[in-house]
């Protein structure tokens, strides 16, 4: 099927996998989920950052989770983590999340919303120092 347009494109990876809502996402976050917070810079600053989460810019992502990569962060241990992509909106997330599911992260998801839900929904922000 051909896509036109990104807006399309986000559409149709959506419906390849289950995203998560601000307070699921809490709770896998405490059962041991990785969030993995791919805001730039300057929207950290702005808004503050959610404890615990990883931060991991956007062109390093798949770098840095590829469990067999020479790149990867101690928490890529394997291909089953379970990893929540949050970016400011829930955009730029979901291509993340594809893009994940590409290299073999079954397991991986975002958050509908972004950052903006999760603060939204009144769940921890740490102020940005």
């Amino acid at each position: 099927m051909a896509v036109s347009g990104i807006d399309a494109l986000v559409d149709r990876l959506r419906t390849t996998y289950d995203r998560v809502d601000p307070a699921q996402a809490h709770t896998e976050f405490l059962a041991g989920a990785l969030l993995v917070d791919i805001r730039y810079q300057a929207l950290r600053e702005r808004d503050g950052l959610i404890p615990g989460a990883l931060v991991i810019e956007r062109n390093e992502l798949e770098w840095r989770l590829d469990p067999e990569g020479s790149h990867r962060l101690p928490q890529a241990t394997d291909r089953d983590v379970r990893v929540i992509v949050i970016c400011n909106e829930g955009y730029a997330s979901t291509l993340a999340a594809a893009s994940l599911h590409a290299l073999s992260l079954p397991n991986a998801t975002d958050l509908t919303g972004g950052f903006q839900a999760w603060r939204a929904a009144g769940l921890p922000v740490a102020s940005p120092s």
